[in-house]
Formats: structure tokens, sequence, C-alpha cells
């Protein structure tokens, strides 16, 4: 397995991650089946893959406690990454809340290492910034958690360049999590990659296949399931539909030109921005998986990055990555 190192002075971790979210939240539950997401996660760690990445919100709760089934009695072999600070309504799924308070960041802290069953987090994230609480009173509170050996590295997602500085200067920021791919390009054009590199962070793109849709594989939104967030995403409706899988079809061209998948394409393209990129894309089947790792092995030559460039340059993708509502919890 390749690897690369999380930031200037960081962990190594496998060069590419395992999003476990969809395993359990926001993509539908008809096929859900935690016994097979336990053996996508059991088979990524048999394959060298080391960073597993999952929230305390995803399901919510549900998902930690599938991935700390899945690290029982492998915990050596795991990277382990979880986030705090969206706070669910289970009455209302559509509810949510951002928590940066330094007594939620404790408790939440305990809760995740209860029900993920270990003594330890590698990578501790604060999910989304709290505009109410100053972040350097939430980074001193993570900071404790690191100095009470419940956490190793301090991340966060989602952060604004002057808000990853001032966390930065209160406690080392080991990554940076936030969407990146092919049709979401924000970072390269809103100053965060370049704060990142210039700072020393290690920079996490989730969502690499753009929620699936890179993949080709979706081709109608009849494709997701009745309860799937992706239905109500701009991105996935109506003409912004039609428009992104035109986009999508082009980059299936260029990659059987090449003789890979779209995925692989895809994962490769985001995997060539730099080293210090470690992406995370989700999947609930071994075959998926094995065709994303399949992009670690995958050159892209400088005439290729400007074919894909050339068909989906940035601001390309029609649509907000996230509904307005969404939208109003991203630090910017």
């Amino acid at each position: 397995m390749k690897t690369r190192t999380l930031g200037r002075n960081g962990p190594t971790v496998s060069a590419l991650g395992l999003g476990c979210m969809g395993m359990s939240a926001f993509y539908g539950s008809a096929h859900r089946d935690d016994d097979a997401s336990i053996a996508v996660i059991h088979h990524a760690l048999e394959r060298g893959l080391t960073l597993l990445d999952t929230a305390d919100m995803y399901g919510p709760h549900t998902n930690e406690v599938l991935v700390g089934k899945a690290i029982a009695g492998r915990r050596g072999q795991a990277f382990l990454a979880t986030k705090f600070g969206i706070r669910l309504d289970p009455a209302d799924p559509s509810a949510r809340g951002v928590d940066g308070r330094p007594e939620y960041v404790q408790a939440a802290c305990e809760a995740s290492l209860k029900r993920l069953g270990v003594d330890h987090i590698d990578l501790y994230y604060q999910h989304r910034v709290d505009p109410t609480v100053p972040i350097e009173d939430t980074v001193g509170a993570m900071a404790r958690l690191v100095e009470q050996g419940k956490v190793r590295f301090l991340g966060l997602s989602e952060a604004a360049p002057e808000t990853i500085r001032r966390a930065h200067a209160v406690h080392p920021i080991t990554a940076l999590q936030t969407e990146y791919s092919l049709w979401t390009r924000d970072p390269e054009e809103n100053g965060v990659l370049a704060t990142v590199r210039e700072l020393g962070i290690g920079f996490v793109p989730y969502s690499p296949l753009g929620r699936g849709f890179l993949s080709g594989a979706i081709r109608s939104p009849e494709d997701f399931d009745a309860d799937d967030y992706r239905r109500h995403s701009p991105r996935f409706q109506g003409e912004n539909f039609a428009r992104n899988l035109a986009l999508v079809e082009q980059v299936q061209a260029i990659a059987a030109a090449k003789g890979i998948t779209a995925s692989q394409l895809a994962l490769a393209w985001v995997l060539a921005q730099g080293e210090d990129l470690v992406p995370i894309p989700g999947t609930r089947r071994i075959g998926n998986l094995d065709d994303n790792l399949g992009a670690l092995d995958v050159t892209l030559g400088a005439d290729e990055k400007a074919r894909i460039d050339a068909v989906f340059p940035p601001g390309a993708a029609a649509g907000l990555r996230y509904p307005a509502s969404m939208m109003g919890h991203v630090n910017r």
C-alpha cells in the first residue's frame, strides 16, 4: 500500500482512506447491510488501507458503533478518524445545529470513545465550525483531549483560512477535511488549499467521487433510494442533473481511452494534486473498494490533466454542493 504523510510533521497513513458515512447514513437504507459493510472494512484493512473516517452524527451514532465492531481485534491496523460538532435531533432528521462549546467537546469525545470501543482516537475533527464559540476555545478543549491521551491528532472540517490560522496557533492542526473533487474545486479558489500548505497541514478531500456521481454509475435520480439525501441535493435535481451527467460522460470517455474506470480517473486526478492529499472515498461494496484502490496505480500525464481540465474546469458543475440550509453551516 502506498502511503502519505498528513501534514508536515503528522502521521503516515495509506494514500487512500475509506469514508464510512454511507454505510449508515444519508445514502439510503434499502441497501444498508452492516455485515457487508464490516466485510468492506475488513477487506480494506487486509489490503493495507489504514485511514478509516467516521463521525458521531452519522446515523446518528450508529456508524461509530459499526466501525467499532469492524476494528475490534484489529485496532493496530486502523488509523481512526472521527468528528464532533454537528448535533442532530433524532425526532427530526432535517434539524441540526453546531456545537463547539468546550464542555461539549469533552462529552462528545467520551461518547465517541465508548461507541467505538477504543481508548483513543487517532484524528479528531471539529466537523463544523461553531460561529458562536471562538475557535480558540474549541481547539483549546480539543488540545486537552490530546493531553489526556484520548486523542492523538487534531483536525478541522470545512474551515475557512482565517479560522484555520487561529486554530493552528492554539494547537497544531494535523489535517483539514473538506469536499474536493473534479466537480468541487472550491479549495483551490477560496485560499483553503494554499493556507494548509503554508502551515504544513494535511488535506483530506471527502466526496472525491462527487458522492458517487463521478463513477458514472448514477444515470438518473431514480437510481437513488427513496430516503437518499442526494434526491434533495441541488446537483442531483432537474436540469442540474442533466448538465452534470454530460460532464461525467466526458470523464468516462477519457477514462475509457486510458483503459481505466471513471472512478479511477477521478480519484487519480485528486491524488495528482499533491502528495499532501489523502482522499477518503466511501463505498459499501468490496468491488468498488478494489476499483478505487486501483487509482493508486494510475499516472496522469500533463496532456491528460489538461484534457480533464478542459472538459471539467473549475466551476463547471451545475448547482450548489449542498442544499442552502446545509451550506449555511460551512465556515467561509
